[in-house]
């Protein structure tokens, strides 16, 4: 079983971030990324975990930047990278 999900997650690198070029509201609430991590993880013992609050932690660390193009928030996080 893995330590801890912030073990797992420190794991992630940026090269596997996404980042959001859409102009609308059409945002996912999971990704094929967060389903292949989420079965990883139950696979390791995790038992409440599955793909759309995986894809929730992969927003809230940053491998996810969600936000639409024409949001203010999007090139704030993007000039903080």
């Amino acid at each position: 079983m893995v330590a801890s999900l912030t073990t797992y997650g420190s794991g992630l690198t940026i090269s596997q971030s996404k980042i959001s070029q859409k102009a609308t509201p059409d945002i996912p609430a999971t990704t094929p990324l967060a389903e292949k991590i989420s079965k990883d993880l139950k696979k390791r013992g995790f038992k409440f975990l599955g793909p759309t609050i995986m894809y929730a932690y992969m927003q809230a660390i940053g491998i996810v930047n969600d936000h639409t193009i024409d949001c203010f928030r999007y090139r704030l996080i993007e000039n903080f990278k």
